[in-house]
């Protein structure tokens, strides 16, 4: 088998004992020969062999992993056979050991193993086999004169002993490999061992030297830390060191001067927070008495309101009432106001008839006065006719008698009527001032009709408001109580405050300080600025600079 991926030039000898297997397989130059006079048949042979031979390959799944396609499977192909080439020219020397060198170089490079390649040796040794008999046989015999049992059985053997030897070259080159490769990773292997004994050896005498500085510095550090753990903030390190321990020394040193520069102002610190929790808690209290009487002033407002709001809520009911009562009233002047007109209207249309009929009256005392005129003339035709107008003068006596009276009649008709007519004039007059005065009384009462709407809506307004009012001052009154609980609650922690600050200036006094400390420290707790009082009169809020100091 063969990979398309073998190179590079090696030297060949005969290192791979080349003339001893062929002494050994007695493949001298008449075998050799024999070989060579074969060539034209293996190569006929060889391309369908190796064909079978790469189907095999490509039906492995452990042998088709070793090409990357079909391009690659043709390229060993090709190379396959230019070798079996090289194998039938019989020409065992330095080149055909350089070829067969290679491939077993390649073999072992790549992994591939030697049952793979003498698989391989075994499928094409088939075909060939099958070849030369195929060409042997009986039946060819005139075809091949001289072809005997025994010269087949030759050339087979030949055949056979070129492949083998073929395959063993490569295989035994396989090994040789695999063995270099072994033995440079063992001689690699005990280098880097007899390293890293001299390496440990090193390390040992490094850690002996570095063990002993270290020794004087940890007990340095013991003895320093010991000191610190007892509150001695002034301890430093003095014994001299290794220059790579010397940054470890001035290290604690920096550290331990900065604690105590820390621990000096923590000391100033906790005498003004405890100064200042003193304060707070005081301040609390103050806040918290304050908030409290706050919360009842607060309360008693916000019943108050409520009983205004009650009040102001009963007159907007009244002034809703009176506006209605009002609306009704004006609602009835109106209508009075309608029914005077009407009447206005009767009492001229009265005024109108009694006219007309003092024109019938007129009318009438006209046909009385010529009744009478005329019966007057016939009482004279009557006279003049003596006996016989006797009878027709009393009828005219009586007819001016009748007209008499009904002129008489009409007259005093007419008196009534012209005084009915003056007095329905003068009813006319009474009820258009009637109708005038009630036009101003519905006026008048629509103004009181609006003022007392405005008044309702005002009052409605005032009721709102007021619930508005109410309610805020209730949220008020509840933010105030939770106030006042924050407060006591602000109260009970400015009172823990003060303990723990009592507490830490303690645990700060434990620390013993340098002298430049000492006076660093007692000026940071001298003399703290005078608490500002926060005493209010009665609920007055607090000025700008009282909460300022609280």
């Amino acid at each position: 088998m063969h990979d398309d991926r073998a190179g590079g030039d090696f030297a060949v000898s005969d290192d791979l004992g080349l003339k001893e297997r062929l002494d050994f397989m007695q493949l001298d130059a008449a075998a050799r020969g024999r070989i060579q006079a074969m060539k034209p048949m293996i190569m006929d042979a060889m391309p369908a062999a190796l064909d079978t031979f790469y189907d095999r390959v490509r039906a492995t799944p452990a042998t088709r992993a070793f090409f990357s396609d079909d391009k690659h499977i043709g390229k060993a192909h090709t190379k396959q056979l230019n070798h079996w080439g090289v194998i039938a020219d019989g020409e065992y020397d330095g080149t055909y050991a350089k070829a067969v060198n290679t491939i077993g170089e390649v073999h072992a490079r790549i992994g591939l193993e030697p049952r793979w390649y003498i698989g391989g040796y075994a499928v094409v040794l088939e075909q060939m086999v099958g070849k030369v008999l195929d060409q042997r046989w009986p039946r060819h015999a005139l075809a091949h004169k001289g072809a005997t049992a025994g010269s087949t059985a030759a050339e087979l053997s030949v055949l056979v002993k070129a492949s083998l030897l073929d395959m063993d070259l490569a295989i035994s080159v396989y090994l040789d490999s695999l063995e270099a490769r072994r033995v440079a990773a063992e001689t690699a292997r005990q280098t880097a061992e007899a390293e890293q004994a001299r390496m440990r050896e090193t390390a040992e005498a490094e850690r002996h030297k570095a063990e002993g500085e270290q020794t004087v510095v940890f007990e340095a550090l013991a003895s320093g830390l010991k000191r610190v753990a007892g509150g001695d903030l002034t301890v430093r390190i003095d014994v001299a060191v290794e220059p790579r321990f010397q940054s470890i020394k001035d290290d604690f040193n920096a550290a331990i001067a900065a604690l105590g520069e820390t621990m000096n102002s923590v000391r100033g610190s906790a005498g003004g927070v405890l100064n200042g929790s003193e304060e707070i808690a005081s301040a609390s209290d103050d806040l918290a008495r304050r908030s409290e009487q706050q919360a009842a002033s607060l309360e008693q407002t916000s019943a108050a309101l409520e009983e205004i709001t009650e009040t102001v809520r009963r007159t907007a009911d009244g002034s809703q009432k009176a506006a209605q009562a009002v609306a009704s009233a004006r609602e009835d002047a109106a209508r009075s106001g309608e029914v005077v007109q009407r009447a206005i209207g009767a009492m001229g249309a009265i005024e109108t008839s009694s006219s007309e009929i003092s024109q019938i009256i007129g009318v009438i005392e006209e046909i009385a006065f010529q009744t009478n005129l005329l019966a007057l003339n016939a009482g004279v035709e009557a006279a003049r006719a003596g006996d016989a107008g006797r009878g027709f003068a009393v009828v005219a006596s009586e007819v001016r008698a009748l007209a008499q009276r009904s002129a008489d009649a009409a007259k005093e008709i007419k008196g009534l009527i012209t005084t009915s007519g003056k007095q329905v004039g003068q009813g006319v007059a009474l009820v258009g001032e009637t109708g005038e005065s009630l036009t101003r009384i519905v006026e008048q009462v629509a103004v009181v009709d609006r003022l007392v709407k405005e008044i309702s809506t005002s009052a409605q307004e005032q009721a709102s408001s007021l619930g508005e009012v109410n309610i805020a001052v209730g949220q008020m009154d509840q933010m105030l109580q939770q106030n006042a609980a924050m407060v006591e609650q602000t109260t009970a922690a400015s009172h823990s405050l003060k303990g723990e600050a009592g507490r830490m200036n303690a645990l700060v006094q434990r620390f013993t300080l340098g002298a430049a400390s000492r006076e660093t420290g007692g000026r940071a707790v001298a003399a703290p600025p005078p608490s500002r009082s926060l005493s209010v009169v009665g609920n007055a809020a607090l000025k700008a600079d009282e909460w300022e100091a609280f």
